[in-house]
């Protein structure tokens, strides 16, 4: 599959939603600004509601539109957050991985997740600051264990030193394209392709054995 990036004038083929969730400040607006920028701001402050970005990439020769939403992490925000779920096909759901409690909660935004998306959402489970590994407070097992028990894909990054953000973000491009590519060729009456840019979503109907499968990512040994 051949990939690159940039702003492209040519028509769109596909508009995938992602979202980030997880505690606030484990880093998920510095992941993102990693991978649709390649920035990270050592003066990040918290976010505030939602804000989303997009990144445009090619994927097998089709153009693939990545719109990546970030909400915020604080409690006070969920009733406003919640709504946003829909029409995601992709979810990264984050942890700091230097500190216990925001993997403790992981259950609970995976619960959350799974009551308000698509029950075929592509999940990759996100251990990130690993660039502090005398800090960690979560082993890689501990990790991959929730992993496979929940079908999740994981991997450890780091959005200061860009280690592995691109590859997160790329395995659930990937793996969404995967599906929706198969099944655009067995289902005739279902039209996958984004027709226009206002804020059209491509919704993965039911995967049946293709939605399980986990990938493993290391960090930085």
């Amino acid at each position: 599959m051949s990939n690159s990036y940039g702003d492209f004038n040519a028509k769109i083929d596909y508009v995938f939603k992602i979202v980030l969730i997880g505690d606030s400040a484990v880093g998920k607006s510095q992941l993102l600004a990693r991978f649709a920028r390649n920035e990270f701001s050592v003066d990040s402050k918290a976010t505030i509601g939602v804000e989303f970005q997009t990144k445009t990439l090619i994927l097998d020769h089709k153009t693939v539109k990545a719109q990546i939403w970030d909400t915020a992490g604080q409690e006070r925000y969920r009733a406003v957050t919640s709504a946003y779920y829909r029409g995601a096909v992709g979810a990264m759901l984050v942890y700091d991985m230097t500190k216990r409690q925001t993997f403790d909660h992981i259950a609970g935004w995976l619960e959350e997740l799974r009551g308000h998306a698509d029950k075929n959402i592509m999940i990759m489970l996100i251990g990130n600051k690993c660039d502090l590994a005398s800090l960690r407070a979560v082993p890689t097992e501990d990790a991959q264990e929730f992993a496979e028990r929940e079908n999740l894909f994981f991997m450890e990054t780091s959005a200061l030193e860009a280690i592995n953000v691109e590859s997160a973000f790329q395995t659930v491009l990937k793996e969404i394209y995967r599906i929706i590519s198969k099944k655009a060729l067995t289902a005739n009456d279902i039209d996958y392709r984004a027709m226009s840019l206002k804020g059209t979503q491509i919704v993965i109907p039911g995967q049946g054995s293709d939605s399980s499968g986990n990938s493993g990512g290391g960090c930085c040994v």
